[in-house]
């Protein structure tokens, strides 16, 4: 495998792990289907405590997969894919092009 597929894998795991926790994959889901929301309304549609979803936020929000709008005193996340579907096309197109041969 070229130098360049290693490094945009390797570029990539962050984003894997970011997106491998059920947790997350939930408040995505949610998101998806609801646009805007607060900590508190992300909340009342978990299990996980108030805490734990702005945990889960925080490292989506490092992994370019919300964003976050303030709104007054609340601060409102939304879906924020596209820097991080880039990435992944990236890596299939170099997968494609130089590992399967």
């Amino acid at each position: 495998m070229e130098t360049k597929a290693i490094d945009v894998f390797r570029a990539c795991i962050p984003l894997f792990n970011a997106l491998s926790d059920p947790a997350r994959q939930d408040i995505i889901l949610l998101l998806a289907e609801r646009e805007r929301l607060s900590v508190n309304e992300i909340a009342e549609q978990s299990n996980l405590s108030r805490p734990a979803i702005s945990h889960h936020l925080k490292i989506m929000r490092d992994n370019h997969l919300v964003e976050i709008e303030q709104k007054g005193t609340q601060r409102c996340y939304s879906l924020s894919l596209d820097q991080s579907v880039a990435q992944l096309k990236q890596l299939i197109r170099i997968v494609e092009s130089e590992c399967l041969l």
